[in-house]
């Protein structure tokens, strides 16, 4: 039977993240590098494509046994869950059986209560060149650590393959692991994107999915 697992969670920030944003129209002195916003709220968001390009991204580091030139030469385990243009023996390529959307922050208004009004921070930063010691300085906004976004993952069962269900989540839940002990968006490595997972459920909203497999599924998920 065709059917639809919605997987929802929390992803909260641990230290400023920066998922950049386009600066074509900066003003003079404004922001070199601000952050990704919802143009409707001007608040920092999450696309749902820079979080499924980088758990896939950290799990093809884990699957791979040699890391792939080309995401469509994933681990077999990758490609089932995330999709693959390669076509196969019939010519077919292989769809991705998650949808990650977009996400949103859903805590403002208690980060308010804190006395916070910007959830966004400037972070001033120098590099400096080593033949001239020339400083050559730059403005990196982030979002600030305590946001919360919600998120919202569609995982599609294929009606021929319910027995693979357990398996897909199980991936998806290491690679939600892995990015915990890694980080979102850029500069990762001065201490940037650090976040976690919470509150993570699944529930069946098309179709029929066994109660068995959805609590094994939710039992999986409680584990990150």
């Amino acid at each position: 039977m065709y059917s639809k697992i919605q997987i929802t969670g929390v992803l909260e920030t641990k230290t400023g993240m920066h998922i950049g944003g386009s600066s074509a129209f900066a003003a003079i002195g404004a922001v070199d590098s601000p952050v990704i916003k919802d143009i409707r709220t001007n608040k920092p968001m999450v696309p749902g494509s820079s979080l499924k390009g980088k758990i896939r991204s950290l799990l093809a580091r884990k699957y791979d046994k040699e890391l792939a030139d080309k995401p469509d030469d994933d681990a077999k385990c990758i490609t089932r869950l995330f999709g693959s243009a390669k076509k196969d023996g019939e010519g077919k390529v292989t769809p991705s059986r998650i949808i990650v959307s977009d996400m949103f922050v859903i805590n403002s208004e208690d980060i308010k209560k804190r006395g916070v009004d910007i959830l966004t921070e400037v972070k001033f930063e120098n590099s400096i060149s080593r033949a001239t010691a020339v400083a050559n300085p730059r403005q990196i906004e982030r979002a600030i650590n305590g946001l919360k976004f919600g998120m919202d993952i569609i995982y599609e069962v294929m009606p021929d393959k319910v027995d693979e269900i357990i398996d897909d989540i199980k991936v998806l839940a290491d690679g939600m692991k892995m990015l915990e002990y890694d980080y979102l968006g850029g500069n990762g490595s001065r201490g940037y994107g650090k976040v976690k997972f919470s509150d993570m459920k699944a529930d069946v909203v098309v179709g029929k999915v066994d109660e068995s497999i959805m609590q094994q599924v939710n039992e999986v998920l409680a584990d990150i």
